[in-house]
């Protein structure tokens, strides 16, 4: 009975999340994870295209600031292709950047942002930020 009960709490929230992810419109960006690699530092997005319009190419230019807040780092993330309403996961490895000295992440612009008439400030305007890393992220 009770793993019945998770089943279904677990279904029901699985549903909740595809229908907030649905009702997005533009692209959301979630820092979801920050930690320590064999190059440096890895940062893991969750990226989510809800323009209605593919996109065959998106980048942002990332600034890392340090922890006394001065930019220690900026750095264009290609997220290569992002579909129409699909999510997708990428992974960066950032060389030589301890993640323990990290303090902020801020999208700073769209490197790129092609599709189907779409341009660069339509990658910003539409742009979504959130975190489940402890670390500030925004633009």
């Amino acid at each position: 009975m009770r793993s019945l009960l998770a089943l279904s709490l677990f279904a029901t929230a699985m549903v909740a999340e595809a229908a907030a992810q649905a009702a997005e419109t533009g692209i959301s960006l979630e820092l979801n994870r920050m930690e320590p690699s064999s190059k440096g530092c890895r940062l893991t997005f969750v990226a989510h295209n809800g323009l209605g319009r593919s996109l065959t190419k998106a980048s942002y230019e990332i600034a890392l600031f340090d922890r006394q807040g001065l930019v220690s780092r900026l750095a264009v993330l290609d997220f290569q292709d992002l579909p129409a309403d699909k999510t997708k996961v990428r992974q960066f490895d950032l060389s030589d950047v301890n993640c323990d000295d990290v303090s902020r992440v801020l999208v700073n612009s769209a490197a790129e942002c092609n599709g189907d008439g779409l341009g660069p400030g339509d990658c910003m305007t539409s742009l979504s930020l959130r975190t489940r890393a402890e670390i500030e992220f925004g633009s």
